[in-house]
């Protein structure tokens, strides 16, 4: 395999590998901490834009780049979401859109698990872009609650990334029941 080949699956690979390291620091008191986890994050969001970024323009797709980068995304994201409840920072009522965004994300992983075995694909759309853009720009907002006031922005974006959540959740449902 090529460096062109596998420099996009090793950033997917990390972007997995620094999950429990992340999932690790949000629970450890303290700015230090708050910042390093916050760190972490950004070079996991950031790398996320650059294997798929890179596959495209080294023309490097591979059939782990396909399975493996969306897995990553959803493990950041669900991972991330879960240690903030854990950690007290989203509660309650914020529980809402935690739950909206991880069920949507099981059922459009199951969606396109069914239809790639059925032969069909179930392309990621320009809204699904959005939605995952906004996603990370509230967990990044919410790692900062500790050193920053941003609850509130990081709740805005938070309820943003859920009603993104659901209706791009709802456009895959329609588009799966057509190649049904």
């Amino acid at each position: 395999m090529s460096f062109k080949q596998s420099l996009p699956n090793a950033l997917t690979a990390a972007r997995i590998a620094l999950i429990p390291l992340l999932c690790l620091l949000v629970f450890v008191p303290g700015h230090v901490a708050a910042w390093g986890a916050f760190g972490f994050y950004a070079i996991a969001a950031i790398s996320d834009f650059f294997d798929g970024y890179l596959a495209r323009i080294w023309n490097a797709g591979s059939v782990f780049g396909r399975v493996f980068d969306p897995i990553a995304d959803k493990l950041l994201v669900a991972a991330l979401l879960l240690c903030l409840v854990a950690g007290g920072l989203i509660a309650r009522i914020h529980l809402i859109p935690v739950i909206a965004i991880i069920l949507r994300e099981l059922l459009v992983s199951g969606l396109r698990e069914y239809l790639g075995q059925a032969g069909h694909t179930l392309p990621v759309s320009k809204l699904a872009k959005w939605k995952t853009t906004v996603q990370l720009i509230a967990l990044g907002l919410l790692l900062l609650v500790p050193v920053l006031p941003v609850w509130n922005a990081g709740l805005l974006a938070l309820w943003l990334a859920a009603g993104l959540t659901v209706a791009t959740g709802w456009d895959y449902v329609k588009l799966a029941m057509k190649s049904l």
